[in-house]
């Protein structure tokens, strides 16, 4: 809900690493107009507090034990809650941008943002609109106007990137080596890609599939 503008904005941290919530509400707390009411260590932690004080504003992180960022914005869309989100985080691949926006987040920002920043898109996401910094916007629309990948490929793509061949993958999978490869060029073609190495090596960079390091 949009305050008059004599009202603070009403802001909860939400992350679980304790000097990132310190850190933060201590930046923001000396800034004219914000009001920084809490910080929780989890998802969890963070939808029982929207259900028992007003939040205008949440600082979301992605990547937390239990229950994540998204998990968080996919609940607050059946929630009574209506604050609007901001994630804020340390990682930038394509996917977890997409997941992010697609979920619901009016932000993203990195956790190196300025201070400047940081209260500029407290503002703008306040005020009713998005705010997305440029590279990270570009890299979003780019991820959008890829076609995106079948269960089945994300699958055979976790085990491309184990180095698995296609007949090993076919024996896994209970599925013809051929139709292994339809779906392998189908994966190439969608990551815009011109190997099956590069597809696994696009595919962990932009976070659609975990490194097993």
């Amino acid at each position: 809900m949009h305050k008059n503008g004599n009202e603070p904005i009403h802001i909860l941290i939400v992350d679980d690493h304790p000097v990132v919530r310190a850190g933060l509400a201590s930046m923001l707390g000396t800034q004219a107009g914000l009001t920084v009411v809490g910080s929780t260590s989890g998802g969890e932690e963070a939808l029982k507090f929207l259900q028992r004080e007003s939040v205008d504003v949440v600082l979301l992180d992605l990547r937390m034990p239990g229950m994540n960022g998204i998990d968080v914005l996919r609940a607050l869309t059946r929630s009574a809650a209506t604050p609007r989100v901001i994630v804020l985080t340390s990682f930038e691949k394509d996917e977890d941008i997409y997941r992010a926006v697609q979920a619901g987040a009016q932000g993203y920002l990195l956790k190196d943002t300025s201070q400047r920043e940081m209260v500029d898109a407290i503002a703008s996401v306040h005020s009713g609109k998005r705010y997305i910094p440029r590279h990270i916007a570009a890299r979003l629309a780019d991820r959008m106007m890829r076609s995106n990948l079948t269960g089945r490929e994300t699958e055979i793509l976790e085990m491309l990137a184990k180095g698995l061949t296609n007949k090993e993958i076919g024996r896994a999978l209970e599925i013809s080596d051929n139709t292994v490869r339809n779906h392998v060029i189908s994966i190439i073609s969608k990551l815009e890609v011109s190997d099956r190495t590069e597809a696994a090596t696009a595919a962990i960079q932009r976070g659609i599939i975990s490194s097993e390091e």
